[in-house]
């Protein structure tokens, strides 16, 4: 029994003594992995040293003021102070028009603006490099050309996603300063042609130490827009006025109707355009074209105003010679009113008017009148304008068959007036 008991323990003692032989060497190995990790931070630390020789922001010369000597100078001074005056070169580059305004009279332009000028004080000594670009910091520590913009209501530097400035330094000292700008500036315009001018704008920079810089801007303006908008919807409605001499001159209402819509419709048009454009103290080209215009539609009304002042006039003398009784009805009195057509009156009902000494004696007194003059008598010649007149006055049809030629003619001759002074 002791000698089973004792193999057994034998046997325990050589299953454990690999275990601890392993465990011997496992601090060894432990010891040669935190070698290499050490070993390998030595050498990441080589290469981030490399690294950081190739980078030239990390150069000896660490900041860019002790390269271009910021602190040696003080740059609120110009370069130069005290000697003449320094030479500033200006170039525009316009990216957009943004907006041309007739009523606020101005204008926006979105432009690069780029000073070139040398300040010694900046130069610095390079192999290599031909120039150094660098951002808004550094133009805020030297000194710029004061340089504004004379006239200007709005302006600013566009800041998005940083300030649009640039600085270029070269070598020998020269700059090249440029700046992203949205400048909205004055412009005194002349409407005495509007819409068919031209306008010309000034963009104007000056500075305190130098003449004033003019860039002048030539604006042609297109007229088809003013075509469509304002032209050929009042030439329309100068010929709708002219319907209503086609229009039978009884039909009352029709031709009321039609000549107060057109007259409304220009004073529309005419206060569109008022409301759009300055409130200048001189006449415009478009003031002309449309108050022209309201005049023909306006006379096309009053026309019609005199055709049916004739017709009753006229009427009311066929009635006089015709000796309607009393008992003589309204319906066909309106006949003579302007609500019937000539046509549609029956006069045949109307009594007969029985012949009197008097009335014979009137008969025979303009049968011998008719007749012809006797020996000694001067005939009386009436004058052409007023045998015309008279005849148009009793026959007032007429008035509507000449207005049919006259006014299509003197509108076309104002049109050839009108475009050959101002096109």
């Amino acid at each position: 029994m002791r000698v089973a008991l004792l193999a057994f323990r034998l046997m325990c003692l050589a299953w454990l003594w690999p275990v601890t032989y392993n465990s011997s060497h496992f601090p060894k190995r432990r010891h040669k992995e935190q070698y290499g990790e050490n070993t390998k931070q030595k050498h990441g630390g080589r290469v981030d040293l490399k690294m950081k020789k190739l980078d030239s922001t990390k150069s000896l010369l660490i900041k860019s003021e002790q390269l271009l000597r910021i602190e040696d100078h003080d740059f609120a001074m110009r370069p130069g102070f005290g000697g003449s005056a320094i030479p500033v070169g200006i170039d525009v580059q316009v990216e957009s028009i943004d907006s041309i305004s007739e009523v606020n009279m101005d204008f926006t332009m979105t432009l690069y603006l780029r000073h070139y000028w040398q300040d010694d004080r900046l130069a610095f000594p390079s192999s290599s490099n031909k120039s150094r670009t660098f951002d808004a910091r550094l133009v805020k520590k030297i000194w710029v050309p004061d340089v504004f913009f004379v006239h200007s209501k709005r302006s600013f530097i566009h800041d998005t996603t940083m300030e649009n400035i640039m600085l270029r330094v070269f070598p020998d000292g020269n700059i090249l300063y440029s700046v992203r700008i949205t400048v909205t500036a004055l412009c005194s315009m002349d409407f005495s042609s509007f819409p068919l001018d031209t306008q010309n704008c000034s963009l104007e920079l000056e500075s305190c130490w130098y003449n004033r810089l003019y860039i002048n801007f030539i604006l042609r303006r297109h007229i088809f827009f003013f075509m469509l908008q304002t032209y050929f919807p009042t030439m329309l409605m100068v010929m709708l006025s002219w319907v209503s001499f086609w229009i039978d001159r009884r039909a009352v209402p029709a031709r009321v109707s039609l000549g107060i819509t057109t007259v409304l419709t220009m004073s529309t048009i005419i206060t569109g355009v008022s409301a759009s454009m300055p409130q200048v103290s001189y006449v415009k080209a478009v003031d002309i074209y449309l108050w022209a215009s309201f005049l023909f539609v306006f006379l096309s009304v009053i026309e019609y105003a005199a055709v049916n002042y004739f017709t009753t006039v006229e009427e009311m003398k066929k009635l006089k010679r015709a000796k309607i009784p009393s008992s003589f009805n309204a319906t066909q009195a309106m006949a003579f009113d302007g609500c019937f057509h000539d046509n549609e009156i029956d006069l045949t009902s109307l009594p007969e008017v029985s012949s009197t000494p008097n009335t014979e004696r009137n008969t025979q007194s303009r049968n011998s009148t008719v007749s012809g003059p006797t020996e000694g008598t001067r005939l009386r010649r009436k004058h052409p304008l007023k045998q015309n007149l008279s005849f148009i006055r009793s026959n007032s049809y007429m008035i509507d068959s000449y207005s049919r030629v006259i006014f299509p003619l003197a509108y076309l001759l104002f049109n050839i007036i009108y475009w050959s002074l101002y096109a």
